[in-house]
């Protein structure tokens, strides 16, 4: 071999090595893969993902996230494989199941904890009550939660006049006379009990008879074809929705700040629904620890908060499913096993992913 040809061949191979550590440094930056997200509405319980994308809690990933205020909207372009993981309430499940959609409920988030209520504009007896306007969102939390309050007075959604509005949007009818009874959150509850002397609240989340059902909750939902395809990306985004929480806990006061930024609410307002312990908020919400839901899922031994049960998931679904067979809007109770995925909760235990913690002054 002649010594040209050797150098030639040395040089050629002292390049291509230099090329790969230079394609190396710049590969992750090339291959960081975009997780589209949804948030139904705007709100601070949906919004740890926010978070963790500002704090680069999921650095691995470019985290692309749409605020919808159109639960349903969102939850037919999370069908549809629009978006890959949708942070909404949990209650329609049983409507994922019944459509056979490919959606999985892969993770409660956050109890209702006196957030979400029933107003009533005027002191009105349940007979009074028949044929007047009561306003709440079709096939939402709003619904199911109106249609308990009215069976605990002994009245059926056949008994009143519909509307379908979200809490927003039920305020200025509210305060106007047209509505008798509204579902309403914070901070438009405020805003009207302040408006309007004969307003009172008749149901609250945190009463037993809501609480105690597991109905109300913030959850996370994803397309199965999502979870199936891009696994290591799915466990990823449900790791890092509680890492932005543990921020959230840590840092209270920066983190409601940017929720409000974020959501272009005021801070008090975002403090009306979270609170500023870290933890939970009388009349507003209660935000479970990772290691809370591994146990409604049964992947970790202990019991959840607030009279739940270990390894609840399929109760919690069928319960729900139950209420909208009554409420009308099911024919059926279905296989409750068939609209949610509790694997990737059970990887992340398996992993070691361990989080408690405690509320802080």
């Amino acid at each position: 071999m002649s010594w040209k040809f050797s150098q030639r061949n040395t040089l050629l191979a002292t390049l291509l090595v230099a090329s790969s550590w230079l394609l190396a440094g710049i590969a992750p930056a090339q291959a960081k893969e975009t997780v589209n997200i949804g948030l139904n509405v705007s709100w601070p319980g949906f919004s740890m993902l926010e978070v963790a994308r500002q704090k680069g809690l999921a650095d691995d990933y470019n985290l692309n996230i749409t605020i919808f205020e159109d639960p349903l909207g969102g939850h037919a372009a999370l069908a549809a494989g629009q978006i890959d993981v949708y942070l909404s309430t949990a209650e329609y499940t049983p409507f994922t199941i019944a459509r056979d959609t490919n959606v999985a409920l892969v993770s409660l988030l956050n109890i209702s904890y006196g957030v979400d209520k029933v107003v009533m504009t005027k002191d009105l007896t349940p007979e009074q009550l028949k044929g007047k306007k009561v306003a709440a969102p079709q096939a939402y939390i709003g619904e199911i939660l109106v249609g308990m309050w009215l069976d605990s007075i002994g009245l059926t959604p056949d008994d009143v006049n519909w509307v379908n509005l979200n809490a927003d949007e039920a305020v200025g009818p509210a305060m106007s006379g047209d509505l008798a009874a509204a579902y309403m959150y914070e901070p438009w509850v405020t805003r009207v009990l302040d408006n309007l002397d004969d307003a009172e609240v008749v149901a609250d989340t945190r009463e037993p008879r809501y609480l105690n059902t597991g109905i109300f909750m913030d959850a996370m939902y994803m397309n199965t074809d999502f979870i199936k395809d891009h696994r290591e990306a799915a466990k990823a985004m449900l790791k890092a929705r509680f890492e932005g929480k543990q921020y959230w806990h840590d840092h209270t006061d920066e983190t409601n700040q940017l929720f409000a930024d974020f959501l272009q609410w005021s801070k008090a307002d975002v403090e009306s629904v979270v609170g500023t312990n870290g933890k939970y908020l009388d009349d507003g919400l209660y935000l479970m620890d990772f290691n809370d839901v591994a146990q409604i899922c049964g992947a970790l031994d202990g019991d959840p908060p607030h009279g739940l049960k270990n390894d609840s998931m399929a109760a919690i679904v069928k319960r729900t499913n139950e209420w909208w067979v009554k409420l009308g809007l099911m024919d059926n109770v279905y296989d409750p096993t068939k609209g949610f995925d509790c694997s990737l909760t059970a990887d992340l235990v398996a992993d070691g992913f361990r989080q408690s913690t405690t509320a802080h002054d």
